[in-house]
């Protein structure tokens, strides 16, 4: 068994799942945190007006994947502007701490306001962005990761042109707009993220096991899990794209308002 082989092929796997994930997530909660900053003291009733979408698609999220993994939600707030900490909606959830397929759930409820609004965007694109959607997906599809490094980069840049080819149009500027109201609350808070660390543990340890079993098949059976990983990061990145692309227009706008308001 080649160990050297068993770590890198390991670590590239993680860097296209579990990387790519917190990368787009860290992106996405720069951009929005700046989007609130541009507003000053208006910040919190933009806030408010963003949210009043956004909030409930952020906590339906986490309640959707709740039911996938079998989780009990106690108690659940859509949206709400009189909190005393400010949070503007929460779902609270129990799970039977032995059951390992609920734990393993809090990974994927902890993450799932990013991956449903990404989906989301994706659906709203069939109607309003047509001509993007299908250049994204005309973009991946020219992905071989067996060439080399070059060819994942061509796809995701050639996702990014296809994304603001769609600005000639009037539809893509309103799916922008409504797009902004959701990656505006696709950011993972402080609670979310720590929910994800125990799950994310668990799948990281079955993941090693799979290559250690697989590294002792044989080298070309890692090295093709391995691709099959790359390609999946590349596919779930190209769509994580969209979310970041959206996010960045907004922050656009919120500069444009605060140098023409502090004249």
């Amino acid at each position: 068994m080649d160990v050297g082989n068993l770590f890198l092929s390991f670590l590239l796997q993680l860097l296209f799942t579990v990387g790519v994930i917190v990368l787009f997530g860290f992106l996405i909660s720069l951009c929005n945190r700046a989007f609130y900053s541009n507003f000053g003291s208006w910040s919190r009733g933009v806030c408010y007006v963003t949210g009043f979408i956004g909030t409930p698609v952020h906590e339906c999220s986490h309640a959707l994947f709740c039911i996938i993994f079998g989780h009990k939600i106690e108690e659940m707030k859509l949206f709400q502007i009189d909190s005393e900490d400010g949070t503007l909606g929460y779902v609270l959830h129990s799970y039977n701490k032995k059951n390992v397929y609920h734990i393993i759930g809090n990974f994927f409820i902890g993450i799932a306001p990013i991956v449903v609004i990404t989906a989301l965007l994706c659906l709203l694109a069939i109607p309003l962005a047509p001509e993007m959607l299908n250049g994204i997906f005309i973009s991946i599809g020219t992905l071989d990761v067996t060439q080399g490094i070059m060819n994942p980069l061509s796809v995701l840049w050639q996702v990014i042109v296809s994304i603001f080819k769609g600005a000639v149009s009037f539809k893509w500027w309103i799916f922008v707009f409504i797009g902004t109201f959701l990656c505006l609350h696709a950011t993972l808070s402080g609670a979310d993220i720590k929910s994800t660390l125990g799950g994310g543990a668990i799948l990281i340890g079955a993941l090693f096991v799979v290559d250690l079993i697989l590294a002792l098949i044989g080298k070309s059976v890692i090295s093709a899990f391995t691709n099959a990983i790359v390609s999946f990061g590349i596919y779930l990145s190209s769509f994580l794209l969209l979310s970041l692309a959206i996010s960045l227009i907004a922050v656009l706008f919120s500069l444009i308002v605060r140098v023409i308001f502090r004249r």
